[in-house]
């Protein structure tokens, strides 16, 4: 189509030509004293168009001649931008394949011609972001060679130039990577150091907090540890499970820091709701409340959502939570005691609420229902502790009652599980 009308285009402008030029009787006389000259119009026209191609032609070509120094210094330098960028390239080529070496020395090379390049081209503020990277790309290698006196030169001239702000991405990286390197040589303070440098930003993305993480738990601050894993949990870092244990072990950790019931209290209420509701995190933190000193209705006031799901905890748990309970056996309260006396109605076969409810009924004097109840979980308690705190209740109430051979023999079973 665009063919078609161009050649219609060609044929308008010929027919145009034809008629203007055919039957055109102008004439054009020049006046040169003592001379004239007559020209037809057609012949003036020729001429001037012919003249203004040669003058347009001429400067053309002097224009082209006198640009070839300044053509022959542009190539000179993308030459050496490509050698510089081929080097750039090479380096991080050999440093994934593992060539350290290979890799360090063709950083240098084009750290070497980014320098030459700065010093000769009129925008050097270009030329520092290839600098820079060429730098990192040398620390890496030398780092990964264990030569630290090879990589700390180059860490400190790549922090040192000042990069555009448009370009801040390479001096993050820069930073991140020494906070790991500084991580990796169990310098945990100087890999927090490094990530406080980074802008807020940066500071929040997912590989900053990974490092973050690990140099907190190397520190053993707890605390920022659970809030940082909190972070990337959010940010999905981790698979489902793996978050669960992490959160669950930082958990136990900050619990672990509490000196007494009070500092115990204020860690559990900055504990998250789903924290809260694990499990392992409950029980210790009950059993560590009851061992401070605490309230025991307190603690039973934390466990109340796990013993709610008592028949879904596996049998670890459920043990724990049996302990946790049973410490604060003397100070339970008619509702906790309905809870236990139900929840054994309702699975009378399982030997870990048998014996809480044998334990319970034996503080509140009941011994009859003690007795048979201990007797019932004794020997089918999973835990050997369990089990020798049954069998001396149970010596106790024979004690109690004047059977002087079932105490004996209570004992003898108590002593063997010791």
């Amino acid at each position: 189509m665009r063919a078609t009308l161009g050649l219609l285009l060609l044929f308008a402008l010929a027919v145009a030509l034809a008629l203007f030029a055919g039957n055109n009787p102008g004439t054009v006389t020049l006046f040169w004293s003592p001379w004239r000259i007559d020209l037809s119009l057609n012949l003036f026209v020729l001429a001037l168009v012919g003249a203004f191609a040669l003058l347009y032609s001429a400067l053309r070509v002097l224009s082209l001649l006198f640009s070839l120094p300044s053509q022959a210094r542009r190539w000179r330098r993308e030459q050496r931008e490509r050698a510089m960028y081929s080097a750039l390239m090479n380096a991080l080529l050999q440093l994934l394949a593992g060539r350290f070496s290979r890799a360090a020395k063709a950083a240098q090379l084009a750290q070497t011609q980014a320098q030459r390049l700065r010093v000769a081209t009129e925008d050097p503020a270009r030329l520092v972001q290839v600098q820079a990277l060429a730098h990192l790309l040398a620390a890496e290698s030398a780092h990964s060679l264990q030569d630290r006196a090879a990589r700390d030169p180059h860490l400190a001239q790549a922090l040192a130039l000042e990069v555009r702000p448009q370009a801040q991405e390479v001096r993050e990286a820069i930073l991140l990577c020494a906070a790991r390197w500084s991580l990796e040589e169990n310098d945990a303070a100087a890999s927090l150091a490094h990530l406080q440098a980074l802008p807020h930003g940066a500071a929040r993305r997912t590989a900053a907090l990974r490092i973050r993480l690990r140099a907190t738990r190397q520190l053993k601050q707890n605390a920022l540890a659970l809030d940082t894993a909190r972070v990337l949990v959010r940010h999905r870092a981790f698979a489902p499970d793996s978050s669960r244990i992490l959160l669950r072990s930082l958990g136990l950790a900050c619990l672990d820091e509490a000196h007494d019931s009070v500092q115990l209290q204020a860690v559990w209420e900055g504990l998250e709701s789903a924290e809260r509701d694990m499990p392992e995190l409950a029980i210790h933190a009950a059993l560590r409340l009851q061992n401070l000193g605490g309230d025991a209705g307190l603690a039973r006031l934390w466990l109340k959502p796990v013993w709610e799901s008592y028949p879904d905890l596996e049998q670890p748990l459920r043990l724990s939570l049996v302990q946790a309970l049973e410490v604060g056996l003397e100070s339970l309260d008619a509702n906790w005691l309905s809870r236990i006396e139900v929840a054994q109605t309702h699975y009378p076969r399982d030997p870990c609420l048998q014996y809480l409810t044998g334990m319970a009924c034996l503080k509140r004097q009941l011994w009859g229902k003690a007795q048979q109840l201990l007797a019932q979980a004794a020997s089918e308690l999973p835990d050997t502790r369990l089990q020798r705190r049954a069998w001396r209740a149970l010596a106790e109430l024979a004690e109690r009652r004047g059977d002087d051979a079932a105490a004996q023999q209570a004992y003898r079973r108590a002593a063997l599980l010791d």
